[in-house]
């Protein structure tokens, strides 16, 4: 039924606007009294042998929700409702920003995939900060992740100054805070992936998140998969040392290989960060060189080119604690959750093992 409605509408509208008006429904749904629990039953029946812990967290399983589809936090409880295990919401930057002009985001559908340059379009973190508040005492308050950038207007030189401003306001509200630095929207922004940059960056955003809580928020950090392989090791290597808690592979590819679009088409579309299925050989590469790495001392969450329960337990075996969707969310409607959380239960039942965590990198 989706499949039909995704052709007959949502295909034929521009991608943010369609967007939009999926999230409004969502967002309305959840906020009829008694709905929201009505289709949460339908759509997202839970499997207590999916309960998972990672990051020093009680999870209803390992599958959540990207950044970038609730960038202001407006919509935790409908996306919960859908049935993910956690939603990561971001991504937030210090000031409010407009983000890129539009158009913006574009479907490439024969290739199950997204190209975007939405260039971090948000509230900004003291408006979050505040709606994050409102419903801090909320009852059945998903686990939150909060993914944070740098301000386009900000230097370079000033980044680290405006990522702590953003931890000092939304650390509180955190369940875990994710540094991203691997966006290619913003200019400038992987340059401070370089190992000399970046630690410094994630020192004191760790010691912002300690001043404005009392308790260990878990950091984390995105990363590119156009990262070369020794970067990766560097990344790692600096994650340890610094007693990062995670890292996140990976973000969007500025690459354009192996598309089914034609060259024109994709020329046409220009510049900007392509998620989806062709992701998944690199971001399943990214994750196994992290894993083999750091031997299990780090959480690693794995996002990119997932699109069914298959894609995530073969992430799952190769080291991935916790599993993240977003693109194939736009291609596979309400119903993907409830596919997605059948299809690891009926992975976990064969496999032997009593719980998600002792699947975890257990593939040789």
């Amino acid at each position: 039924m989706y499949k039909l409605l995704f052709d007959l509408v949502f295909k034929k509208m521009d991608p943010e606007k369609a967007h939009h008006l999926a999230f409004f429904w969502i967002r309305l749904a959840a906020s009829v009294p008694g709905l929201r629990q009505l289709v949460k039953l339908v759509l997202a029946p839970q499997d207590r042998a999916l309960r998972t812990t990672a990051l020093g967290l009680d999870l209803p399983g390992p599958f959540g929700l990207g950044a970038g589809f609730d960038k202001n936090g407006v919509g935790i409880d409908g996306l919960s409702m859908l049935g993910f295990d956690f939603v990561e919401i971001g991504t937030i930057t210090g000031e409010p920003q407009p983000g890129n002009p539009e158009p913006r985001l574009f479907r490439l559908v024969e290739d199950r995939a997204l190209i975007n340059r939405m260039g971090f379009n948000n509230q900004g973190s003291e408006r979050v900060a505040a709606r994050l508040a409102a419903r801090a005492h909320t009852s059945n308050t998903p686990v939150i992740g909060i993914n944070i950038g740098k301000t386009k207007l900000v230097e370079e030189a000033d980044a680290t100054a405006d990522y702590v401003k953003s931890a000092e306001r939304l650390a509180q509200y955190a369940d875990y805070l994710v540094v991203n630095v691997s966006s290619p929207n913003t200019p400038g922004l992987r340059n401070l992936q370089t190992v000399s940059t970046l630690g410094p960056l994630l020192w004191d955003v760790r010691q912002a998140a300690d001043r404005a809580t009392s308790h260990h928020v878990p950091l984390l950090v995105k990363i590119a998969p156009d990262l070369a392989d020794e970067d990766i090791d560097e990344i790692a290597d600096m994650a340890l040392h610094l007693g990062l808690d995670g890292i996140i592979a990976t973000n969007t590819t500025i690459g354009r290989d192996g598309l089914k679009e034609s060259a024109e088409r994709v020329e046409e579309i220009g510049m900007g960060g392509l998620s989806g299925a062709p992701l998944k050989q690199r971001s399943l590469e990214v994750l196994k060189r992290l894993r083999a790495r750091t031997e299990g001392r780090l959480t690693l969450i794995a996002v990119g080119g997932i699109e069914t329960a298959d894609d995530a337990w073969d992430r799952i075996v190769h080291g991935a604690d916790l599993v993240q969707g977003y693109s194939a969310f736009i291609y596979e409607g309400p119903f993907w959750m409830r596919r997605m959380h059948k299809g690891l239960s009926a992975h976990l039942r064969r496999s032997g093992f009593r719980t998600i965590a002792e699947a975890v990198g257990s593939a040789k």
